[in-house]
C-alpha cells in the first residue's frame, strides 16, 4: 500500500491562507443577504444537483436533525424545497425554487466581483491552470 506523501509546507500554508481569504468572501456575502455560512453551502451546491437530504447532511458533515432545521428554515425564506426522490420514494431531495435560483445567481456574480482582484493578478494561462488543479484538487477528494 503506497503512503500518502506529506503535501509542502509552503503549499499547504498558502492553499490554506487563500481559503481563508475566499471564506471571508463568502462570510461577508452571506451576511448581507442574511444568510449563514452553513446555508449559502447548501445553495452553493444545490446550485448544479438535486441531492438527497441524507447525501447533502453527508457532504456537509451535519447531523440529519441539523439538515432538516436548515432546510426547513430555508424553506421558509422561499429558497428551496423538498420532494420525493423518484427513485427511492422514501427519500426526499432537496432543490432551490426559482427564488433561491436567482439568489443564487446574485451571490455568484457577487462573488466573482469579489474575488476578482486576487484572480486578475494572474495571466489568463495561470488563471486556466489553477483552475485545472483545483478542479483536479476536488475530484481526488471525491474518490
Amino acid at each position: 500500500m503506497k503512503q500518502a506523501s506529506m503535501p509542502d509546507e509552503g503549499l499547504a500554508d498558502a492553499l490554506t491562507a487563500t481559503s481563508f481569504v475566499t471564506m471571508a468572501v463568502i462570510n461577508r456575502i452571506a451576511a448581507e443577504h442574511g444568510l449563514s455560512l452553513s446555508l449559502i453551502r447548501v445553495l452553493g451546491i444545490l446550485w448544479d444537483r438535486r441531492p438527497r437530504m441524507a447525501e447533502l447532511a453527508d457532504y456537509l458533515g451535519l447531523e440529519k436533525q441539523t439538515m432538516s432545521g436548515l432546510i426547513t428554515r430555508a424553506e421558509k425564506r422561499g429558497l428551496v424545497a423538498r420532494a420525493p426522490n423518484a427513485e427511492d420514494g422514501r427519500a426526499t431531495d432537496v432543490f432551490l425554487t426559482s427564488e433561491g435560483y436567482e439568489l443564487m445567481k446574485q451571490l455568484r456574480v457577487q462573488g466573482q466581483q469579489a474575488l476578482a482582484p486576487l484572480i486578475e493578478q494572474l495571466p489568463a494561462s495561470d488563471q486556466q491552470l489553477l483552475q485545472e488543479i483545483l478542479q483536479r484538487m476536488l475530484e481526488a477528494r471525491k474518490g
